[in-house]
C-alpha cells in the first residue's frame, strides 16, 4: 500500500515537471519568436537615448513685410530620468547642477514633479541658459551623467505691445490641455500659441519636429550618434495688418480713453429740473477700455485692430514667477479692468443709433415705409405707442418714447418733417421708434426685423481667424426665454417678447449686443454695396523660411505661396437695387459734411462739426454715432460707438470704435474713427513703427502708455444733439 502511494506521488510530480517545463519551453518560443521584434526594441531604448529636436516656428509678417513675430535660438539643459530615478542619485546631482544652473534645489525637485513633463522623457532643467554655461556642463559629461544641452527656439515679439491681442503670445502647455496636444505628438515641454494668431494657426506655425539618437552607457553617457533626423522649420504667415496703422490705431484709442477720463458727465437732474441730491457732484467718465476696428470692405481683410487696455506679448516669454505675474495680470471680476480680452472680437456691446443704418435698410428692403425713401415722418420730439389701448398706458405701461435732449433747449430734439436720410443725419429716435414698432405689429409679430438685420451677420460670429469670438445676440422671445432660464432677466420679463423690447431693439439698446468686428463687417457690407463677407487677418500661408531682405524686413518677392486667403469669394450679397441703399448713404455723408435740419431752428448733425477741417476731397467717408446707455441710465455709464465707410471705390476702408463709458458717440469714438480715415487719406503724420525697447522686466504695468505724437485730429465741435 505504501510503494503504491509512493508511486502516484512521483507520477504527480512527473506531471506537474513536464507541465513546468512544456509552459517555461512555450514562453521562451513566445520571447524569442513571436515577442522578438518588440524585446529588441526595449533593449535598444535601453542603450539608446532618443532627444527630440523641436522645430524653429513660422514667422508672422504684417502687411508691408515687416517681420512682427521672430525667434531666437536658446539652449535648454536637460537630464536623463533614468540617472535620477534613485532620490539619493537625484538629490546629488541636482547639488551639483543648482550653482552652474543658478536654480535652488528645491525648484529643480518642483521641475521633476511636474506632471507636464512625462516619466519616460528627458526632463528639461532650465531653458535659456548661456552659451558659457553650456559648454560648461558639455565639457564636465563625467560630473553631469546623463545631461544633454539641446537646441530650442525662443518666440521674439520685435514691436513689443503693438498689435499683441492679434499676434498672441506663447505659453506652456496647461495641465487641462496636456493629454489633447500629447495625442497629436506634441512635447510636453512644448511652448504653445496661447491666443490670437498664434493659436489659431498653431499646428501651420510649429513646424514637423526632428530627433537625435544617441548610444549611452549605463551611466547615461553619450557614447556615439547613432541617426539624426533635422526638424522642418514652421510655415510663415502673411498678414492684412499694417502694422503701422495698427500703432496709429492703438494710440489714438488710448490718447482718447485718457482724455475722456478728464470730461464730466454732468450731472443728474430730476423732472422739476433741480440736481438729483444723490449725485450731488459732476462725475468724470471712467473710460477704461474699447476698440477700434480697420478694414479693407472690398476683401475682408483687417489693416488694424486695436484694444484697450494693451499688454505686451514678451510678459509670457520672461521667465517672471507666478506672484510677478498675478501683479501684472491680476485676476478680477470687473470686466473693466480685463486685459488679456480683446474687445473686437469678445466684447458683447449695445450699439445705439449706430445701429440705426441697418434698421433703416430693414424698412426699406422689407416694404415696410409707404413710399420707400420718399416716406417722410413728423418728429415733434417723442413717438407715441399706436398699438397699445390707452387705458394700459395710464395703467403703467410705457407708451412714450422721447429722442435724444437738445442742449439748446433742455428738452427732446424736434426735427418736424424727416425722411429716412434726414433721420440718419440727425439721428432722429421717433423715426425708428415708428419702425420699429409697425414692422412688428403691422406683419403679423413676424420677426422680421431680426431676419432683416441678420443678413448683415449681426447674431451670428463673423468666423473671423482668431479665437473668442462672441457671437452677439439679437432680441427675440427665444433670446428672453434663454436669458430668464439662466438668471440674466426675470422669470416675469423672459415670458414674452414685447413691443417695448422691439423698440429698444430698433435704436440698438435692450437685448442687442455686438462686437466691434462684426460692426465694422457690416458698416463694410454698405460700403461695398452689399457684399458680405468674412473677416480675416490671414492673406497668405508661406512655404517655411521666407529670406530677409533686410534685418527684420522679409523679402516676399522670394517667398512661396502655400494657401491664399486673400481672394475669397462674399458670404452672401445683399439687394442694394433700386433706393434700398442711396438713402442711407446719402444720410449718413451728411453726418459728416451737413446739412442738418431746419425745423424753427437749425439742427446740425452728430458729426458736422467734429469734421469741419476733415480731408473730404481725398477719401470721402460717410458714417453714424452712437451712444448705448450704460447702467441705471446714468450719463457716466454711456458708451460711445461710430462706424463709417468710405465712399471712394479706390480706397475701400470701413471702420468702427466703440470707447466703453467714455460718453456721447460724436464725443469719444467718432474722433478716433476720424483720425484713422485721415491716417489712411495720407494727410496726417503717422509715427513710423520702430522696435520696442527691452522688456522692462521691473515694471508693474502690462505695456507702457503709447500716445499720439500730435491728437490734434481728435479735436473738433459737438453737435447739439448728445448722440
Amino acid at each position: 500500500m505504501t510503494a503504491n502511494n509512493q508511486s502516484k506521488r512521483l507520477l504527480s510530480l512527473a506531471i506537474t515537471a513536464v507541465v513546468l517545463m512544456t509552459g517555461l519551453s512555450t514562453r521562451m518560443w513566445f520571447l524569442q519568436a513571436v515577442k522578438a521584434e518588440e524585446n529588441e526594441e526595449i533593449v535598444v531604448a535601453v542603450r539608446t537615448r532618443t532627444i527630440r529636436l523641436l522645430p524653429e516656428r513660422g514667422r508672422i509678417i504684417d502687411a508691408k513685410g515687416r517681420v512682427i513675430a521672430d525667434n531666437k535660438r536658446i539652449l535648454t539643459a536637460t537630464i536623463d530620468r533614468e540617472v535620477i530615478k534613485d532620490p539619493e542619485d537625484r538629490l546629488e546631482m541636482f547639488r551639483r547642477l543648482s550653482g552652474p544652473l543658478q536654480m535652488p534645489v528645491e525648484t529643480l525637485f518642483k521641475r521633476y514633479e511636474d506632471k507636464r513633463f512625462g516619466p519616460l522623457e528627458a526632463l528639461p532643467l532650465k531653458e535659456d541658459i548661456s552659451e558659457e554655461v553650456a559648454l560648461f556642463l558639455r565639457e564636465r559629461s563625467e560630473d553631469y551623467p546623463g545631461l544633454y544641452v539641446r537646441e530650442e527656439w525662443k518666440r521674439n515679439y520685435p514691436y513689443g505691445a503693438i498689435g499683441s491681442h492679434v499676434i498672441g503670445y506663447m505659453g506652456a502647455i496647461s495641465e487641462k490641455n496636456l493629454a489633447y496636444y500629447r495625442s497629436i505628438d506634441y512635447d510636453p515641454n512644448e511652448r504653445v500659441g496661447g491666443y490670437g494668431l498664434e493659436q489659431s494657426y498653431e499646428q501651420i506655425l510649429r513646424g514637423t519636429p526632428g530627433y537625435v539618437r544617441y548610444e549611452v552607457n549605463a551611466q547615461g553617457k553619450l557614447l556615439r550618434l547613432i541617426e539624426r533626423v533635422e526638424p522642418i522649420i514652421g510655415n510663415d504667415l502673411e498678414l492684412s495688418l499694417d502694422i503701422t496703422i495698427q500703432q496709429f490705431a492703438e494710440q489714438a484709442l488710448e490718447t482718447q480713453l485718457v482724455l475722456r477720463r478728464r470730461v464730466e458727465a454732468g450731472n443728474i437732474r430730476l423732472e422739476d429740473g433741480t440736481i438729483d441730491p444723490l449725485f450731488p457732484d459732476p462725475v468724470l467718465y471712467k473710460a477704461p477700455a474699447g476698440s477700434v476696428v480697420l478694414l479693407n470692405h472690398d476683401t475682408g481683410q483687417v489693416i488694424a485692430m486695436a484694444s484697450y487696455p494693451r499688454f505686451d506679448s514678451r510678459w509670457f516669454n520672461a521667465g517672471i514667477t507666478k506672484e510677478k505675474f498675478a501683479e501684472i495680470f491680476p485676476q478680477t471680476e470687473d470686466p473693466d479692468l480685463s486685459i488679456l480680452v480683446n474687445r473686437a472680437v469678445s466684447g458683447r456691446y449695445n450699439l445705439g443709433s449706430s445701429f440705426k443704418p441697418f434698421i433703416a435698410y430693414a424698412a426699406l428692403n422689407s416694404g415696410q415705409l409707404p413710399g420707400g425713401s420718399s416716406y417722410v415722418y413728423d418728429d415733434n420730439g417723442t413717438y407715441t405707442l399706436e398699438s397699445i389701448p390707452k387705458d394700459r398706458c395710464q395703467d403703467g405701461v410705457k407708451c412714450v418714447f422721447r429722442n435724444a435732449v437738445c442742449r439748446s433747449t433742455g428738452a427732446p430734439c424736434r426735427y418736424g418733417p424727416v425722411a429716412v436720410d434726414d433721420a440718419l443725419a440727425v439721428s432722429s429716435d421717433s423715426f425708428f421708434y415708428k419702425i420699429g414698432e409697425q414692422i412688428l405689429t403691422e406683419r403679423g409679430y413676424k420677426p422680421i426685423l431680426e431676419e432683416q438685420v441678420r443678413l448683415f451677420g449681426f447674431g451670428s460670429p463673423t468666423n473671423i481667424d482668431l479665437p473668442y469670438e462672441y457671437a452677439g445676440t439679437i432680441p427675440s422671445k427665444a433670446l428672453k426665454k434663454r436669458m430668464a432660464d439662466i438668471g440674466a432677466i426675470s422669470k416675469e420679463s423672459g415670458k414674452a417678447y414685447y413691443v417695448g423690447d422691439q423698440i429698444l431693439f430698433s435704436i440698438g439698446q435692450g437685448l442687442l449686443s455686438a462686437t466691434p468686428i462684426q460692426v465694422a463687417s457690416a458698416y463694410g457690407v454698405l460700403g461695398s454695396g452689399g457684399k458680405v463677407l468674412q473677416p480675416h487677418l490671414v492673406k497668405t500661408v508661406l512655404e517655411p523660411g521666407t529670406p530677409d531682405s533686410s534685418p527684420g524686413i522679409a523679402n516676399m518677392s522670394q517667398s512661396s505661396v502655400v494657401e491664399r486667403f486673400d481672394a475669397r469669394e462674399p458670404i452672401r450679397t445683399l439687394d442694394m437695387s433700386g433706393d434700398r441703399l442711396k438713402p442711407i448713404v446719402d444720410g449718413l455723408a451728411r453726418v459728416i459734411t451737413g446739412p442738418g435740419v431746419n425745423y424753427g431752428t437749425y439742427h446740425k448733425t452728430t458729426g458736422e462739426l467734429l469734421f469741419k477741417g476733415y480731408p473730404y476731397g481725398v477719401l470721402p467717408i460717410a458714417g453714424k454715432t452712437g451712444t448705448a446707455q450704460g447702467l441705471g441710465n446714468l450719463p457716466w455709464n454711456d458708451s460711445s460707438a461710430f462706424g463709417a465707410f468710405s465712399l471712394d471705390p479706390n480706397q475701400p476702408y470701413s471702420a468702427f470704435a466703440y470707447l466703453e463709458k467714455a460718453g456721447y458717440g460724436s464725443q469719444a469714438a467718432a474722433p478716433v474713427v476720424k483720425c484713422i480715415f485721415m491716417a489712411m487719406s495720407g494727410k496726417y503724420k503717422v509715427d513710423p513703427v520702430v522696435a520696442a525697447d527691452p522688456l522692462n522686466i521691473n515694471s508693474s504695468v502690462a505695456a507702457p502708455p503709447s500716445y499720439l505724437r500730435n491728437p490734434t485730429c481728435l479735436s473738433g465741435g459737438r453737435s447739439d444733439n448728445r448722440d
